[in-house]
């Protein structure tokens, strides 16, 4: 993982509920342990009602969802570009129900969504296990644990 890459980062908090908990230094480290070329990032953390109308008018699916990455560069040799939108209703409830810490799930969606945003996937198997293996790599840096390891 590169630590010099450039990142432009926005935080915004339309829902404040997380505020103080995932403050954006924290936000920072953790999408910057992530990234692979520089980039222009905007982390927004909303309400379940807004979650649910982003999931639904960009994927036809009706319900809030935790993350949804809205990538924006067309070109390898661009600048990332991208929107991470997380619903903090969902981000909690999905912790508790997965017996993780707020910052350790928080951690990983963000590293989920900064992965998605610099291309990467997990449409197929391969892809998925890609994917899964970065984000446990990156994770142990930052101290976390496995998030795809069951209890």
């Amino acid at each position: 993982m590169q630590q010099t890459n450039k990142l432009t980062l926005s935080v915004q908090y339309a829902d404040a509920s997380l505020q103080e908990t995932l403050t954006r230094p924290l936000l920072r480290r953790w999408a910057k342990a992530a990234l692979f070329a520089p980039a222009q990032i905007t982390l927004r953390f909303v309400d379940a009602e807004e979650g649910r109308a982003l999931n639904q008018a960009y994927r036809g699916k009706d319900y809030a969802t935790n993350v949804l990455t809205f990538a924006y560069t067309e070109d390898e040799e661009d600048d990332t570009q991208a929107d991470i939108i997380f619903c903090s209703e969902v981000l909690v409830r999905e912790a508790s129900e997965q017996k993780k810490t707020l910052l350790a799930h928080a951690a990983h969606l963000v590293i989920h969504g900064m992965l998605h945003a610099q291309g990467y996937d997990h449409e197929s198997d391969d892809e998925a296990d890609e994917m899964e293996a970065l984000e446990v790599e990156i994770l142990a840096t930052l101290g976390f644990p496995n998030p795809y390891q069951t209890l």
